[in-house]
């Protein structure tokens, strides 16, 4: 029982935050990662499931140092895609 009480508590201090990261894939492998709501976060790793990590450890940096900054309007931030039509273009290569 007592057990049960520690997971509710501990349940209760933790807040669960979401944010939009943005991916992008270098010319010369790796993951770069930026997180829009909160500027200068950014990190890479070498596969997608290490940027994600390291991603997620500097968000975790980043609230620690500004705590009393986080905007208000992370709940309401969402990225979701945009159809254009073209003409055919032909395959886009890294600059």
């Amino acid at each position: 029982m007592k057990n049960h009480k520690i997971k509710k508590f501990i349940s209760k201090t933790k807040e669960i935050l979401t944010f939009n990261v943005v991916f992008e894939k270098e010319k010369d492998g790796g993951y770069c990662a930026s997180v829009p709501s909160l500027p200068g976060c950014y990190s890479q790793g070498d596969t997608f499931e290490k940027a994600t990590k390291n991603i997620q450890e500097a968000i975790e940096l980043y609230l620690e140092d500004e705590k009393e900054k986080i905007p208000l309007f992370i709940e309401r931030e969402f990225m979701a895609p945009v159809l254009i039509e073209t003409k055919k273009l032909k395959k886009l290569q890294y600059a």
